[in-house]
């Protein structure tokens, strides 16, 4: 695991809720090519740090997982939320930016059509407090 530096972007990007938080997930581009290979995922309910994010992987993982165990899960949800449509919002293109002091994943090769995650405080544009408000959920993590 490395510290994510930070990024910003205008690509695709949806809005889902995991266990009562709401996230962020777009694709980063590492070249022209535009390939898409880095996952963004951040929390964007007021007052939830990103760290909650790794929690909730952690919870939902053998107690042995280990750093990239936990990132595939952040990056299922992710995926899952954007193919089974989960969503609260989906943009073909929007505007987002990840804060820098987040967490970055190498993956060791393609998962979910991502070779890496990275996660962290994260806006997206077009979102509304409505949108990103904490939703109710059965489960706790």
């Amino acid at each position: 695991m490395h510290n994510a530096n930070g990024a910003e972007g205008r690509t695709r990007t949806c809005v889902f809720p995991v266990f009562g938080t709401v996230f962020g997930y777009a694709t980063h581009h590492l070249d022209a090519r535009n390939l898409g290979e880095v996952g963004i995922v951040g929390p964007l309910t007021p007052g939830v740090d990103s760290s909650r994010l790794w929690q909730m992987a952690a919870g939902m993982n053998k107690e042995s997982a280990s750093e990239v165990d936990k990132g595939k899960w952040i990056m299922l949800q992710a995926h899952r939320a954007f193919v089974c449509g989960d969503l609260l919002a989906r943009w073909d293109e929007a505007d987002w930016k990840l804060e820098p002091g987040g967490r970055r994943i190498e993956f060791g090769g393609s998962y979910c059509n991502r070779y890496e995650l990275w996660t962290g405080n994260l806006t997206v544009e077009g979102t509304t407090p409505d949108m990103v408000a904490a939703k109710p959920s059965i489960y706790t993590v």
